[in-house]
C-alpha cells in the first residue's frame, strides 16, 4: 500500500496505519483505517484501494481478541520470510525442476531445515486463547449453497 504513495507522504501514513493496528478495539481500528482510506481516495486512489483490499485481514488478530506479545509476533512477517529464505537457500543449486512434486519435496526439505532455527513463539502462552477464538469463529460460520465454501455468519 505504501508503494502507491510518494516518499514524502509515507512516514505520516505509516504512523497512522501502525496506530490503527495497535488499537485493542477492532471496531475503532477498522473505523480508523476506513477514515484513512477515505482521505486517500481523493489524493491517492490506488493506495486507498490497496488499503481497503486487505483492511479486514490486517485486523484479524485484533478481532479475535489477541493482545500483547502474541499480537506483535503475529503482526510480523519475519518468521515466514525467514522460512522462505531457508527454502530458497536449500533449493538454490537445483538447476532443473523436473516436476511439481520435485518442487514440493525441495520445499519440504527447506522447511525442515528452517525448523531447526525456529525458537519459541513470543507470546506462546496465549496460543490456547487464539485456538479457542479461531474455533469459535469457525463454528459461527454457516455453509453456503456450495457445500465446500463457508462464509462468516452476520453479527
Amino acid at each position: 500500500m505504501l508503494g502507491h504513495l510518494p516518499e514524502r507522504d509515507r512516514p505520516v501514513i505509516r504512523r497512522r496505519l501502525r496506530a490503527a493496528w495497535a488499537m485493542g478495539d477492532h471496531t475503532k481500528a477498522l473505523d480508523a483505517l476506513g477514515v484513512l482510506a477515505g482521505e486517500l481516495d481523493r489524493t491517492h486512489p490506488g493506495a486507498a484501494a490497496s488499503l481497503r483490499e486487505g483492511m479486514a485481514e490486517t485486523l484479524t488478530i485484533t478481532r479475535l481478541g489477541i493482545t500483547g506479545a502474541l499480537k506483535r509476533t503475529q503482526a510480523s512477517t519475519n518468521p515466514i520470510e525467514s522460512m522462505i529464505e531457508c527454502v530458497r537457500r536449500t533449493a538454490r543449486n537445483v538447476k532443473h525442476w523436473s516436476s511439481g512434486e520435485m518442487a514440493m519435496r525441495w520445499t519440504a526439505a527447506g522447511m525442515l531445515e528452517a525448523q531447526q532455527q525456529f525458537r519459541r513463539i513470543i507470546g506462546y502462552h496465549q496460543l490456547a486463547k487464539l485456538a479457542i477464538a479461531i474455533e469459535a469463529e469457525i463454528s459461527s460460520w454457516t455453509p453456503t449453497k456450495e457445500a465446500t465454501t463457508l462464509v462468516p455468519a452476520r453479527r
